[in-house]
């Protein structure tokens, strides 16, 4: 779907179009985090009970916060055997009552480890019939251009891009490492007091140095993705300008925003409720986008992480 926030025009198309509506110096902006396989599944070395772990965010090297179940069996100093018997982990301490900071040992690299024993940590409401599947989402589940594993989600904005359609635009990467809070609802009342968590981003000097002098020439920075989005917006609002940098940002951006960096979004059909929905609207407009998505569910359009794909100019 490509919608067009001054005239309110919808139209449809395939994604391997999307060069025939942008302009020759548009500037598209990809997150280039790679999925971490970060869900594990192993045993408390005392009783044999079957722990589920989730990593979140390393908070240094081999210790990860965590989302665990059951939390309750999981006091500090309790240790997690992983398949295979190559990764352990000892509980540090709790951070709430679902998180536990885990201090990993690994027998060789631990990344290695992890992919092997580690599976893809899909959305909650993709639900797979059996393993099977595994292989197929490790590869399915990661744009073509991911590079470093620290995310617990694909920005899935970009996994409608080939190879071959990269190459006939014009683009440059920023980091955004996805958490778990992407899939956080907002469930408060006033929507103004929701709290997005915190995601690690980088900016390198080169595509800081382009994105910056594509704003001062006026000409359109178009962000394929939420995260890319809310990266570029972060440093924008804080700094003034692209700079390359390095850091953490909870930026919230919902109906009201005042974008300053981004004139174009990539992006899929989000859940009701989330933030995601939210950022959409506060850049086409709450109206323009009901009336989108209201197009969306007449046509037939797929939503959600594997689903179909919106570009709005």
């Amino acid at each position: 779907m490509v919608v067009d926030r001054a005239s309110g025009k919808i139209e449809h198309s395939q994604f391997s179009e999307l060069p025939s509506f942008l302009r020759p110096d548009d500037l598209l902006v990809l997150n280039n985090t790679k999925v971490l396989p970060a869900r594990l599944f192993g045993r408390k070395a005392d009783t044999g009970a079957r722990i589920e772990v989730l990593l979140l965010t390393e908070q240094k090297t081999h210790v990860w916060e965590a989302l665990v179940r059951p939390a309750r069996r999981l006091r500090p100093g309790s240790r997690i055997v992983f398949e295979e018997g190559t990764l352990e982990a000892v509980v540090e301490e709790g951070t709430s009552p679902e998180k536990r900071i885990l201090a990993f040992t690994v027998r060789g690299d631990f990344l290695e480890s992890l992919g092997r024993v580690g599976h893809i940590p899909l959305p909650p409401y993709i639900r797979r019939p059996s393993a099977e599947w595994e292989s197929v989402d490790r590869e399915r589940y990661q744009t073509v251009y991911a590079r470093t594993a620290r995310s617990v989600a694909a920005p899935t904005a970009g996994l409608h891009f080939t190879r071959g359609l990269l190459q006939k635009l014009n683009f440059c990467e920023v980091t955004l490492h996805v958490g778990y809070g992407t899939f956080k609802p907002v469930t408060v009342e006033e929507v103004e007091a929701h709290q997005m968590d915190a995601e690690f981003f980088t900016i390198e000097e080169s595509s800081a140095k382009q994105i910056q002098e594509q704003i001062e020439a006026n000409r359109r920075v178009i962000a394929v993705g939420t995260t890319a989005t809310r990266t570029l917006e972060h440093v924008a609002q804080r700094a003034g300008r692209i700079d390359s940098q390095s850091g953490w940002t909870n930026l919230y951006i919902y109906p009201g925003f005042q974008f300053r960096a981004i004139g174009g979004l990539i992006t899929n059909f989000h859940l009701p409720g989330s933030t995601l929905l939210l950022l959409v609207s506060a850049f086409a407009g709450r109206e323009l986008v009901r009336r989108a998505y209201e197009e969306a569910v007449a046509e037939r359009y797929r939503f959600y992480s594997y689903g179909d794909a919106m570009l709005i100019l």
